[in-house]
């Protein structure tokens, strides 16, 4: 168990420590709850960069990073977009068409990516499209946290600006990169077959 591959272990782990402090009432304050919830997503969400920096400078890539990597990084999304879903009522309406996206995006990504592994036995690697996608997810799930304590203005607390603003960024990048995996990798995905 290689540091990456601990640090993937860790983002799992991490995951329900995540959703039980943005989900479960605690008596600490709804600006100290979203403060340190905000903070746990950053820090695991971070992780998925470090340790897929170290495992290619150190050529520390194995079978288990290339299958849990990925898979960490959907629970963390996934979760805590139904998370959101689940806590923020005024977001609801919209924000279960963006999830939606997510979410079958994410599916149908990895299908293809076990179809192409398993017909051509190449690993299909994150495109920029698909590291843009991640980006533009954890920052709009950091900005539905951090919204009301960042930005404490009308325009923001009434209409929740800056959500709505990052949800469509992430809603476009997802779409986008979601359309580009599935042009590049059609031919795997032969109909007559």
């Amino acid at each position: 168990m290689n540091l990456p591959n601990k640090l993937t272990v860790f983002r799992l782990c991490m995951v329900p420590v995540f959703l039980i402090c943005l989900c479960v009432p605690l008596p600490i304050g709804d600006t100290a709850l979203r403060l340190i919830t905000a903070a746990i997503f950053a820090v695991v969400s971070l992780t998925d960069m470090i340790d897929g920096k170290i495992a290619r400078k150190y050529n520390l890539i194995t079978d288990f990073g290339k299958f849990m990597d990925p898979l960490a990084d959907k629970f963390l999304v996934i979760s805590a977009m139904l998370g959101i879903l689940a806590k923020y009522d005024y977001l609801r309406s919209v924000f279960i068409w963006a999830a939606a996206v997510v979410i079958f995006r994410e599916l149908a990504v990895t299908s293809i990516r076990l179809v192409a592994a398993q017909k051509s036995g190449m690993v299909v690697a994150a495109s920029w499209l698909g590291k843009v996608k991640t980006v533009t997810q954890m920052t709009c799930i950091l900005a539905i946290l951090l919204e009301p304590v960042i930005l404490p203005f009308p325009l923001f607390t009434e209409y929740h600006l800056l959500s709505y603003v990052t949800m469509a960024a992430m809603t476009v990048m997802t779409l986008w990169s979601g359309i580009d995996y599935l042009k590049t990798y059609w031919k795997f995905l032969d109909p007559q077959k």
